[in-house]
């Protein structure tokens, strides 16, 4: 069998948002059909003697577009016989383009996924984009949001094709058992607000605080549980704290991967309001944490930030509220609060449209598409 050489900063056992779709993607392909060049993490070995297929670890924490790193893979590329290039990312790593084409490589893919709109947008990193996506035969795009804006910039220079994150419906379903969760952070029976995600200012963590006091106003025993760890984590305890909603905001750290159902399962509604920064430049691309509520039968709450608004039917599944109205936010999860049929209504309908539209049985076969079959 023919293999896919496969080129990436963005895989596990570093965690993200990208990390998590582009080890998937793998997923969903013949382990034999499969060699990776990836940037070094701690835990790498650990995890990588896990895997079906050979990951080779470049002596970096940040893999470039370096000589090094074309020799690195176009030896790669000969030695496994590989045809097909895959970029989890493809800036900047998409550089490696032509020369992986002079080791024989004859087809060349490269993701993107929501930090490459704020590239389009300058000049100079315009002209980089538009370097790399001539080098490829298909550059994917993950929401109508991001192709709107790289497509002026690129769509002239390769084929681009939607290749959005899906969700591993048989392990974030509403049959999760959230009670363990409840235990560990003596939630017991309240009603339960989660969020999950690196705690970063785009995820609007800091707005679900300042809303957290319109929701307890109208449920005094509620609980907002912070799932994930990040630079914003001293910055949100402080507020919490001054605000006086120690008692009810629950922070859990890091979590692993295979623990998230389970958070997802101990809330009863999610809320992620995340919001766009830096003029543009710091974007949601779409949201993976909004899909994997709704398949385990949350109703989700979502930011207007980027393609956010994609994973959320609008008064269906849940809803896209203004990420810097603490007022609206805090209005929306209370009402959610007070309706538990809303919320299993809204529930149900998320599980349905995740496994009608996102799951990876129908990601998968568009990335075996993409690749060439």
């Amino acid at each position: 069998m023919e293999r896919t050489l496969v080129v990436t900063n963005d895989f596990p056992p570093r965690q993200g948002g990208i990390q998590t779709f582009v080890a998937a993607l793998l997923d969903t392909r013949p382990p034999e059909s499969l060699v990776v060049l990836a940037s070094d993490h701690p835990g790498s070995g650990e995890h990588d003697a896990g895997l079906r297929y050979p990951v080779v670890r470049a002596r970096t924490r940040m893999l470039l577009p370096t000589p090094a790193a074309a020799r690195t893979a176009a030896g790669l590329a000969r030695e496994h016989g590989c045809r097909t290039a895959f970029f989890g990312a493809a800036a900047p790593l998409g550089l490696l383009a032509p020369g992986l084409r002079a080791a024989g490589v004859e087809r060349l893919v490269g993701a993107t996924h929501g930090h490459e709109t704020g590239w389009v947008a300058l000049p100079g990193a315009r002209q980089v984009m538009q370097r790399i996506a001539t080098g490829l035969d298909v550059l994917t795009y993950i929401s109508d949001y991001t192709h709107a804006l790289l497509t002026p910039a690129l769509a002239s220079r390769t084929t681009m094709v939607q290749l959005s994150p899906g969700v591993d419906v048989d392990r974030f379903t509403p049959d999760a058992d959230g009670a363990p969760v409840r235990e560990r952070y003596g939630l017991d029976d309240a009603p339960v607000v989660v969020c999950v995600s690196r705690l970063v200012p785009r995820k609007g963590q800091d707005t679900l605080v300042r809303a957290w006091p319109r929701v307890l106003a109208r449920h005094p025993r509620a609980r907002l549980l912070l799932v994930g760890g990040g630079p914003l984590e001293a910055d949100l305890r402080r507020a919490v704290a001054t605000a006086g909603l120690a008692g009810s905001v629950v922070f859990t750290g890091g979590v692993p991967s295979q623990q998230l159902p389970a958070h997802y399962a101990a809330g009863d509604v999610f809320a992620m309001p995340c919001r766009t920064r830096r003029g543009g430049l710091d974007v949601e691309g779409l949201g993976m944490v909004f899909l994997e509520a709704a398949a385990c039968g949350l109703p989700v709450v979502a930011g207007t930030s980027g393609g956010a608004p994609e994973t959320v039917q609008e008064g269906v599944t849940g809803h896209v509220v203004d990420p810097h109205s603490p007022d609206a936010v805090g209005t929306v999860l209370a009402d959610l609060l007070d309706d538990p049929d809303r919320r299993r209504a809204m529930g149900a309908a998320g599980r349905a449209w995740v496994e009608q539209r996102w799951s990876w049985t129908r990601i998968g076969q568009t990335f075996a598409d993409v690749l060439g079959g």
